[in-house]
């Protein structure tokens, strides 16, 4: 892949708790290895050869676990936002010297196994400034906040849902270091809050995919992710 890949690491991971309480989300065990090296192998089997860390809370410990990323054929840099608690999107403004102009993103707590040259590709061919990948999830593995018809995200609400939404926000996007055009250094802002604002602007592609995805960010998600561990590893 030409671009790198931000993973935002950051947060508080408060419904994680007791596990967040002593580790960062990123390095809860899933089935014999820190989450952070399950993502970071999936990466390298996908092409991907850079990534940036955006981390936070207990970030240190993540430094300390991945390292420069060589065990895993990566060049793994970090961007730390200390306690300032940015947000999605302020975590990635502030990575935006490492990242430069244009970058692919994904959340620190979900593992997605789709083609990212493709959306790489989609994305860079499209000429807008932002990319959101979306699932077809009908409510099943998290609540739909998408409005995906004929090609094109035609609304997109986390909080403000419809009826009509079917989809769901992927987790994997790519972004233009001017879609954060008016952010100030510092700001705390929420990476939704951008892709509303691209889509509002008609710079938000959008771009289906098919594999369902994988996730530690709540109880539930995580022991589904270890089961799907466990099964591919040894069978049962």
């Amino acid at each position: 892949m030409r671009l790198p890949v931000a993973i935002l690491a950051g947060g508080l991971a408060t419904r994680m708790k007791p596990w967040t309480q002593q580790i960062p989300k990123s390095l809860i065990d899933v089935h014999g290895k820190p989450f952070a090296a399950r993502q970071l192998e999936s990466l390298a089997e996908r092409g991907v050869s850079r990534v940036v860390l955006c981390i936070g809370h207990l970030g240190a410990m993540i430094k300390e676990t991945i390292g420069d990323g060589g065990r895993f054929g990566l060049r793994v840099q970090y961007s730390d936002e200390g306690s300032g608690l940015l947000g999605t999107g302020g975590a990635l403004r502030n990575a935006l010297p490492l990242l430069g102009a244009e970058f692919v993103v994904l959340y620190g707590d979900s593992l997605l196994e789709c083609d990212y040259e493709s959306a790489e590709r989609y994305f860079l061919e499209s000429g807008k400034k932002g990319l959101m990948t979306v699932y077809r999830n009908d409510g099943r593995y998290d609540t739909s906040n998408v409005l995906f018809a004929d090609g094109r995200i035609r609304m997109y609400d986390k909080v403000h849902r419809v009826p009509e939404m079917s989809h769901i926000d992927y987790g994997l996007g790519a972004l233009s270091a001017r879609a954060f055009e008016g952010v100030a250094e510092g700001a705390r802002v929420d990476l939704a809050l951008i892709y509303q604002n691209l889509l509002e602007k008609d710079e938000l592609a959008g771009l289906e995919v098919f594999e369902r995805f994988y996730e530690i960010g709540s109880p539930a998600g995580l022991a589904d992710t270890r089961r799907y561990f466990e099964t591919k590893e040894t069978g049962k």
